[in-house]
């Protein structure tokens, strides 16, 4: 009889111990899921993350002299800004451009929108005369030229009628091999005067727009020291903006 009990006690522990075993085994299984889902769950995050697409950066080819009315023309009719805002350690001057210039206008916006005048200077003051900016002597400068394009001129856009007035913005030029009066892209000058100083710059050079705010500013920039070539003594550095 005790040997019988004996036996039905081992009969016992032994299934008690399979059963623990058992729900051991499925405890494991069930972590070893939940660790799996756990890490696709962390893994579709990660390629998520890493495969979100950017917002389309648009790429557009250099300008040439060959391509520059097809290109401009198209730019400007999909990017139709007027107003921008030059910023300067003296204030800000903010500009209207013309529409009726329309090559003038596109390249003004769009060499504002690739960040080309950023850091550059007013490079020449003229207290009876001009300031003009788009240029510097950092090699920034060049290297922007070389990445935006070829070497390119504006056609001239002179059948408006503008004379230069106080505040006025024009394309410079160069003198030479010039007949056709065409504009060179990067630089413009804002014209301050008197009248009797536009004889020679009235039917010569593109006025695209005018100063709508900020004169003030441009008349402090305008009496800052200078050297012999009329360049500031002190870098005036250039930030451009387009206003809403």
């Amino acid at each position: 009889m005790k040997k019988l009990l004996l036996l039905s006690c081992l009969f016992i522990t032994l299934l008690s111990c399979e059963d623990t075993k058992k729900a051991s085994v499925k405890r494991q299984s069930k972590e070893k899921v939940n660790a799996l889902n756990n890490n696709k769950n962390v893994d579709s995050i990660a390629v998520t993350s890493v495969e979100k697409k950017k917002p389309n950066e648009i790429k557009y080819p250099k300008i040439t002299q060959e391509n520059v009315v097809e290109f401009l023309t198209e730019y400007g009719k999909n990017n139709p800004e007027t107003n921008v805002r030059i910023s300067t350690i003296h204030g800000n001057i903010d500009i209207q451009l013309y529409k009726d210039t329309p090559l003038h206008r596109a390249n003004f916006i769009y060499l504002v929108k690739q960040k080309y005048f950023d850091d550059t200077f007013f490079h020449r003051v003229d207290p009876d005369f001009i300031i003009q900016g788009g240029n510097s002597d950092d090699r920034s400068t060049s290297l922007k030229r070389r990445a935006l394009s070829e070497k390119y001129r504006l056609p001239a856009e002179l059948t408006t009628g503008r004379t230069h007035q106080y505040g006025t913005i024009s394309g410079a030029k160069e003198y030479r091999k010039n007949p056709d009066k065409m504009t060179a892209p990067y630089e413009f000058f804002i014209f301050i005067g008197p009248k009797r100083s536009a004889n020679h710059l009235n039917g010569d050079y593109t006025i695209f727009g005018k100063v709508t705010k900020g004169m003030d500013v441009v008349e402090i920039i305008a009496n800052l020291p200078a050297d012999k070539r009329e360049w500031p003594l002190d870098n005036v550095r250039i930030k451009a903006e387009i206003m809403e």
